[in-house]
């Protein structure tokens, strides 16, 4: 910033500014103003970036400077240089503006001289990005708002719409049924196992009659049976009143026994003999029949492709009761080795499998014929 004694002061050089504008010459001889006030002048306009700068810059300094310094940088300061300072930042202003005012004259010569292909690229970019953005952010709130619109034009409750990922309807319920064979006419007290020829006794029969007025009211689309004639017989009544057919599915079928034709009963029997102490020597797998493991497999496998041939609808499958009380067990989680005396599994009784369509939700337990005595052979 000058500092010389013969700087010309703020009137005359408001008066050469002036001139300069108007595009006036000023004489030669004009006694007002020297040659060298002249040239201080056109000094004073061309450093007045730099002064602006210098100003700006010592501006700042009291705002880092410590509280004791404040007064001593105001107390230094220049009068003159504080005018300097203001006539340099009004320039600098100007130029400012001179400069945004061509910048917007090119931005228009541009636009006009474009090309409609290059107008066109540019349009499409900018809607690629607001579309992008879009996609980015979805806007919960309209949603929220139009479901609400929607609720109010029908008079009812706010809907909410389901999402993509959400199903539209709920899964459908199907049940398939697992029922025990009735009563079987065994005089001799055998365990007949797979043995074929054992048919249902009078009460039996009555048995069977009774579960199929139970689900009389029942929409059942299947009746499966297993190949034995006993289980047959339980299930033509039910079939009947429902106009079906019995089918049959070998995965339904009696549990393999080495006992098989024999009698059983504690305290006489094939069990007193020591010949077949060896048999017993597995409870878990069991070592004198079929595994459980494997009955519970088949039997589940029947009832799935059941459940999923009377999808919404009520199948009925009948069995026998160490197939149905292992596949319960093993639907429960249970281990699946047993005392045979506390089966909850009666003679023509229903073990019931819920299903929301893939799911098994709960397992219902009932009697329509009444209960029995697991433990009694024969049945």
């Amino acid at each position: 910033m000058s500092s010389e004694p013969d700087q010309p002061d703020a009137e005359k050089r408001d008066e050469l500014a002036r001139s300069a504008a108007a595009g006036k010459q000023e004489p030669a001889d004009d006694a007002a103003v020297s040659g060298a006030e002249q040239a201080e002048a056109a000094a004073t306009i061309i450093d007045a970036g730099d002064q602006f700068a210098a100003a700006a810059d010592s501006t700042a300094k009291p705002k880092t400077a410590r509280a004791d310094d404040a007064d001593s940088w105001t107390a230094d300061s220049d009068p003159d240089e504080s005018s300097n300072i203001v006539d340099a930042g009004a320039q600098f202003a100007a130029a400012a503006e001179r400069g945004s005012s061509a910048r917007e004259d090119n931005a228009r010569e541009n636009e006009t001289t474009a090309t409609p292909q290059a107008r066109k690229t540019a349009a499409t970019t900018d809607t690629a990005v607001a579309n992008t953005n879009s996609a980015e952010e979805p806007d919960f709130a309209d949603s929220a708002i139009d479901d609400t619109d929607d609720a109010n034009a029908t008079g009812g409750d706010t809907f909410t719409r389901p999402r993509a990922h959400e199903s539209a309807t709920a899964p459908v319920e199907t049940i398939v049924h697992v029922l025990r064979h009735g009563e079987v006419h065994n005089p001799n007290g055998i365990l007949y196992g797979r043995l074929p020829g054992f048919s249902l006794s009078v009460t039996g029969r009555s048995q069977a009659g009774a579960v199929a007025r139970s689900l009389a009211e029942h929409d059942l689309a299947l009746v499966i049976a297993s190949p034995l004639l006993r289980a047959q017989e339980t299930a033509e009544p039910i079939a009947s009143s429902h106009d079906l057919t019995v089918r049959i599915d070998e995965n339904l079928i009696e549990a393999g026994n080495t006992f098989e034709g024999l009698r059983v009963s504690v305290g006489d029997g094939a069990l007193r003999k020591p010949r077949h102490w060896w048999k017993l020597r597995d409870p878990f797998t069991p070592s004198w029949g079929e595994p459980y493991l494997q009955i519970a497999h088949r039997m589940l496998a029947a009832v799935n492709k059941a459940r999923v041939e009377a999808s919404g609808r009520e199948a009925v499958l009948v069995s026998h009761q160490l197939p149905v009380w292992t596949l319960r067990r093993f639907l429960q989680g249970q281990r699946l080795w047993h005392d045979p005396r506390n089966r909850q599994c009666a003679l023509a009784s229903l073990t019931s499998l819920v299903y929301q369509g893939d799911t098994l939700v709960d397992i219902v337990y009932s009697e329509p014929a009444g209960s029995s005595d697991p433990a009694v052979h024969g049945a």
